[in-house]
Parts: structure tokens; sequence; C-alpha cells
């Protein structure tokens, strides 16, 4: 944002070098990114001076080009080739030196040299309106009065203004600085602390009266949650014209093209106090003045002229035919002051920033206006706005104010109060700040001081603070008045013992990331935002109303597509070997209530490990993956982890993953159809957890401690030809139900499928692990055992020894 220092003057004049408030700007936190230096007239005229023609004779190898000697003052006559058909002898006229650089007004410059015109020297030039940057006049030379004096120089003949330009970068939250009053207002809070005098001014609105009533629009308000105040006042007999210079080049100063005088006296005000305003011409509306909203896909017309279908949401100045204007945000080209304007109707409002930004959102419209409008404006502003600009208009258009101020306002809502403490405050900063420099800054913020106790300050922030909303608020203002310069250096201090809490969701996440981490897996990051293809059963999908495009239309219901979509990326590079996981939200919608729930998901495609000449045999992908997930669980208080089959369309084989009935995820392979769809040409084993859930019911059981055992294990193994729908993990539920004391551990050492077995047969090798922390168990306890394990299995299904 550009603020000018001339302009900030005429509210805060204060002596200080241009370096110094720049300096004083930043340390409030409104960073001066650059400076500028503005002429009204660039180059200020520099070099060029009067000059008398003394002679004009027709150049002897040129009928159109003329030779002149032109006086310029202390016996300094020069002469200079000119080709202007109304230079004459005895004119009084302005010439550019040697040595002068002219800014056209088109824009180009121009240096002047000595020179030769077709054998003639010429030392200088003689200038047009154009080529002073005067005006775009270029019938001829520019002559002046016979009374001006020879040698005098341009500049003091012209009203030239200069001007300091500071380039602000405004953080989004600072609404209260988006105009020269916030700027200069800020100013004067440090100059105040700092005891530097200033002379403070406000723009006067008490010569605004109304010349007569003859002609009043009345004003409806309809959509009164889209717009809490809107007040208009109607000028008669206006002339519209060019601005007068100071209104231009206060405008041109920040880089605003002046078009006329209504329109520029509505834009001087916005960037005066921050008020937006919009002139309707008068005799384009039809009885009163009507803010509401139009018919989906109603089509409406703005000022450049391009044709834009409104939405139902979209609030509009109408009245009682047609639209006008896109409230906050843009006219409409049928309705904005035009050279035949007469009479205007001047609108000043306060919009809802939410309803102001979905609007300009969804047209792709971006104006000064609803720059203003979308982050907060002071709703105690906009009638001392619409009389100042009022104001300027009589004097500057001429007119009458031809009716009492229409008004419609919703009652403010009360200003926030809050209460700070010393202690915060203090522990907050690292520093006490003295109770008399509190209370300056503070006054100086116009924030009002309600009570002050042992414990702390209650405070009402003014309306115009959107921003200010909580006691860090606050904190942060002190602190910007205050100097963060000024803070004392000290060691930084922490809490050596921090709280431990074993079920923190940010403690988990980080567990389980550096476990994952550990085994070769990488963390991805991808986008809530998918196709509307891609579905899944994750209740209703979320539809988003302004999508950026239709490929990012929905809000994922699943984090496997994207899993997939990071595979065949990876594919297309040549990198096959892909391990993989990502913490990530899904998304849906039950009736009217929105959903999101957290999910894992883990990713395997390729072989497991790089490919070495000592590995023997390729670990199967399945079964390693299996494992993480076990051990996965382990990590998080889970010790019953079993995988139930199911039938899921995305997967050739998949689980359920459960913990004592509780269902956590889906693991499995996933299907050829779907890894078609990604160009997926290799096998990809996928699970996704609730996260949500799993971390909520971690070390539900709690943490027991026992002494290690004294006495040694005893292991048998078991060799068993079963049925191939036989699991293992149903016989370690059997083993586990036969023998619950000395059974420790129950491992499946080997399969064995393929040939000398009969059909439908496979081969398990089994350990039994048995321990009795009592005593040292015997061969006689353990075979007892064994049989029992052999007879129950038996019973349960068919099987044989081997």
């Amino acid at each position: 944002m550009k603020i000018s220092h001339n302009w900030l003057q005429q509210f805060l004049k204060v002596d200080l070098p241009k370096e110094d408030i720049s300096i004083m700007l930043t340390d409030l936190g409104l960073e001066v990114e650059a400076i500028h230096n503005f002429e009204s007239i660039k180059g200020s005229l520099k070099g060029v001076v009067v000059g008398k023609v003394l002679s004009c004779d027709v150049h002897p190898n040129a009928d159109r080009l003329k030779i002149t000697k032109v006086d310029l003052g202390n016996d300094n006559v020069v002469p200079i080739v000119c080709g202007a058909p109304n230079v004459d002898k005895g004119q009084k006229v302005l010439v550019a030196t040697i040595g002068t650089v002219l800014n056209f007004h088109n824009g180009n410059d121009l240096k002047i040299k000595k020179s030769k015109i077709r054998g003639e020297v010429s030392m200088g030039m003689i200038c047009a309106e154009d080529e002073l940057g005067l005006g775009d006049n270029h019938d001829g030379i520019l002559v002046l009065d016979d009374s001006e004096i020879e040698g005098t120089s341009a500049s003091d003949l012209f009203d030239i203004e200069t001007d300091t330009v500071y380039e602000i970068g405004l953080t989004p939250n600072r609404a209260d600085a988006m105009s020269h009053l916030g700027v200069a207002r800020d100013l004067k809070a440090l100059c105040m602390l700092r005891k530097i005098p200033f002379d403070w001014s406000f723009p006067e609105t008490s010569s605004f009266h109304v010349d007569n009533i003859q002609k009043t629009i009345p004003i409806t308000v309809e959509s009164i949650d889209k717009c809490f105040q809107y007040y208009g006042l109607t000028i008669s007999n206006v002339e519209i014209s060019n601005s007068p210079l100071w209104l231009q080049n206060r405008l041109k100063a920040i880089g605003i093209n002046p078009k006329n005088n209504i329109v520029d006296i509505t834009n001087y005000v916005m960037h005066d106090i921050g008020q937006p305003l919009h002139a309707f011409d008068a005799n384009k509306i039809h009885n009163q003045i009507i803010v509401k909203t139009f018919p989906e896909n109603t089509a409406f017309t703005t000022l450049d002229d391009i044709e834009r279908k409104l939405k139902d949401e979209d609030l509009i100045i109408s009245d009682e035919k047609q639209g006008h204007c896109i409230a906050g945000i843009f006219g409409g080209k049928d309705s904005g002051v035009s050279d035949q304007t007469t009479d205007i109707f001047l609108e000043s409002a306060y919009f809802d920033p939410i309803s102001v930004r979905k609007t300009a959102k969804h047209h792709g419209l971006n104006t000064d206006a609803s720059f203003r409008f979308e982050r907060g404006i002071d709703p105690e502003i906009g009638i001392i706005a619409l009389k100042r600009a009022a104001i300027l208009i009589k004097q500057i258009a001429g007119g009458q104010i031809s009716s009492e101020i229409q008004e419609f306002s919703n009652p403010l809502t009360d200003p926030a109060q809050i209460f700070l403490s010393f202690e915060k405050l203090e522990k907050t900063i690292g520093q006490k700040i003295d109770e008399k420099d509190l209370n300056v800054i503070l006054n100086a913020l116009e924030i009002k001081i309600i009570n002050v106790s042992e414990t702390g300050i209650g405070m009402t922030i003014p309306r115009y603070r959107v921003d200010v909303t909580r006691p860090a608020d606050v904190i942060e203002e002190i602190l910007r008045v205050f100097g963060y310069n000024r803070l004392e250096e000290r060691s930084m201090t922490f809490e050596s013992n921090p709280k431990f809490e074993i079920k923190s969701i940010q403690k988990l996440e980080n567990t389980i990331s550096k476990q994952l981490s550990s085994f070769g897996f990488y963390e991805t990051l991808n986008n809530s935002l998918v196709s509307p293809n891609y579905t899944d059963n994750f209740h209703e999908s979320v539809i988003l109303v302004n999508p950026l495009s239709q490929e990012l239309s929905k809000m994922r219901q699943s984090l496997m597509h994207q899993a997939l979509e990071v595979i065949s990326f990876n594919l297309n590079r040549q990198n096959r070997q892909l391990k993989l996981y990502e913490f990530g939200c899904i998304y849906g919608k039950n009736n009217d209530e929105f959903i999101e729930e957290k999910r894992l998901s883990i990713t395997l495609s390729g072989t497991v490990f790089n490919n070495h000449w000592e590995e023997n045999k390729l670990t199967d992908p399945f079964f390693y993956l299996k494992g993480i997930l076990i051990d996965l669980f382990r990590t998080l208080g889970y010790n019953n982890l079993k995988f139930d089959v199911v039938i899921n369309n995305n997967f050739e084989t998949a689980f359920s993953l459960v913990n004592d009935r509780s269902i956590y995820g889906t693991f499995g392979l996933i299907s050829d159809d779907l890894k078609k769809e990604f160009n997926v040409d290799q096998e990809v084993y996928f699970t996704e957890l609730n996260w949500s859930k799993l971390s909520k019911d971690a070390f539900s059981n709690k943490i027991t401690f026992e002494e290690i055992a004294k006495f040694p294990f005893m292991r048998r193994d078991y060799s068993l030809l079963i049925g191939n729908e036989i699991s293992f993990d149903l016989i370690k539920e059997i083993a586990f139900k036969t023998e619950k004391r000395i059974l420790k551990h129950v491992t499946l050492f080997d399969v064995y499928e393929g040939e000398n077995l009969p059909k439908g047969k496979k081969s398990y090798g089994i350990n039994f692990t048995f321990q009795d922390k009592n005593r040292t168990l015997t061969d006689i306890q353990i075979d007892k055992v064994m049989d029992k394990l052999l007879k129950n299995f038996k019973q349960r299904f068919e099987l044989e020894l081997r």
C-alpha cells in the first residue's frame, strides 16, 4: 500500500526527516518496503527556462524548419532550429537547454544535445505542451505571456508538487491502517510515547448542511444480514470536469489515475479516512435504492463491460427495475457517473466482510473497495465519510445537497472489552513495562482504560480495531508502540520437566512417524481436494461450491487414490521400490453435519529391500507389511490384533484390522482394475487406519510390569499337515485357549505348499514356547501340554503330524 508523506501531514504535522518517519513506521509494524519520490511534473522542468525569440528565419535547406535566435537571459543568445508552425519573432517561450532531460506526456523522454539539423547548429529546443509533460497538446510551441522574464526557471512558473511515497507491506489483519488516517494514527501514538511535538487535525464536517430536499431517493435494505449500514444522499446540479491539480496530485502520488472530479473525490475519501464510497447517476435510479440479492444466474454487466452471472447470495445495489452495483465491489455499466451526469446519489455503507469476500472471489474481482470491506472497516465512520465527500463535491463540482441523509443501520455491537493481567503481559514480553508508559500507549492507541487493579487493566477496544479481540492482541499492540528493539536481551528459559502425556496426539503421531521412517518408509503430504471421480463409502461426498478447478472440486473420502497417484508418478520416473505413509484427514457429510476424520495410510509397492547378492530369497511384501502393522499396533498398546477376511471392491484380497472386537482399518492387495485407472503395473499393498480412533483408544489397558522370570524357556515344535482353509491365527487362538498359564509364544516358522502333499493341503511348522515363572518345567509337563494341544487341534479340524 502506498502512503503519501504530504497527505500524512494533513493529519499529523511533525518536523521529522522522512527517513526517520520511515523507520518509525517499520517499528510500528507498518513495514516500509520502499520509498519513492513523486513529482507532479516528472523531472520538475529542470533545465527548462524562459527565452525570447529575437529572430525567426526560414531554414535555407528545409521549408518547414525555421532558424531562430533565442535570448535565455544574461546575454546568453543561442541558435535553435524549430519546426513548430507557430514560432515567431518576439515570443516568450520555454526552452530546454543542452543537457536537459524532457519527460514527454506519452511517457517517452529525450535528452537535449547540441546538434546540426540540415547543416545548421541547434543548441536547445523550444518546447510544446506535451514535450514538457504539461498536457497532450502538440499543435505548436507553448507561448508565454510577454511579462515573463528571460532566464526564469520554468519550475517557478508552474505549481509543481513534490512528494515522498512510502510503500508499506501491510499485514492482512491491519484493516485500520488501510488509509492515511490509520497510518497517521499509529504515528501519533509513537510520537506521544517518545514525546515528539506534533499537531493533529481531522477533516471537518461541521460545514455540512442540506440545501433542499427536492430530490430525495429513499433506501430499502432487504438483506439486513449482508448490509449492516447504508447511508445515502443526493447532490444536484454538479458539473463533471477534471479535478483540481491538488486532488490529482494526491491520487497520482499513490498510483491512482484521475478520472473526473466526482470519482476522484470518492477515491480520495477512501484513501483519506478508509471508507469506500460509490457515486451513482441519480437520474438513472428508478424511485428508490433497494439493497438485496437477485435470483441465481441473473445477468449483470459491470463497468468493465463484462456480463457476469450473479449467484443468489451476491448482494446488489438496485432500484425497482434493475441492478446498479455489486455491493462493495464493482459498479454497473449503466449507472456510473459520466460527462453527462448532473445529479448524483452518493453511497456510504458497511457490508458483511464474508459476503463481499465470497462474491469477489466468485467473480474474480479484486478492487480497492472490496479489499477494505473484506477485512472490515470502521463501522462508526460511514456518515463522516459521506459528509466529507459531499462537502468536497460542493467545493469542487458545485451543486446542492438536495436530500437529507437516508439511513439504514443495524444496532452496533458493543465494543470488545478485554482484561489484561500484568502477569500475562510481563510473562509474554519478558520484562516489565512502566505503568506510565503503559497508560500513554493505550491512550495513544485510543484504547479506553475502564479500570486498573493490582492484577491488571480492564479496557474497551475502539470498534475500528476489528483485529484486537484477545489479551494477546493487546500485548502485540503495546509492543508495536513500545518497540521490539527496546526489549532487554535475556537468556532463554525453558521447563526442564514438562508434563508427560503418553496419549498426546502429537506424541503418538511423532512416535509412529519415526517408527515407519526407521523401516525405510517416506512420509507424503497430499492435497485434501481431489477429483469427483474418486469415490468411497465414507458418508456423503463434500463438493466445493467454488472449486479452483473441476479436478479439485471434492474433499477426499479416502487416502487411497492419492497414494496411487504418488505410486504412478514415481513409476513413470523409474522409481519402482516405494514405501510410503501419510497422516491426513478425510471428509464427509451426514445430512447437514460435516464429518472430519484423521487417517493413516501405509503403502508398499515393489521389492521390500534393494536386491543384494547375499539375499537368496526375496522378502514377501504382504507378510512384511503385516508384520509392520502388528508392530505398530503393539507400539500403541494393542496386543490382540487380528486380520479378518472381508470383501472390498478396491482390493483383490482384503482384511479388517480388529483388536478386541473394534475395527481400526483395512489392509490388503489393491485390485487390478483400480491399478489400471492409475497406470500402475506392479503389486500395491495398502492399509488405511482410522487414526482418530486408533490414537484415542491407544493404551486403553493399564500398563503393567512384572519381574523377569528366573526360570528357563522350553520350546517344542509341531509339523502339521492341514487344510488350506485353516489359518495360523486360528491355530494360535486354540493353543492359547488350551494352555493359558505356561504357554508364552506361538510362532509360525515354516510354510510349505506344493509337491508331495495331498491336494488342498499345506504344511505348517509351528514353535511353542513355555515358561513357568515359579519353577523349572520338566519334559513330562511339556509332553502333557503338547498332547493336549494336538488333541484339541484334531477335535477342531482335520490334521496330521508329519
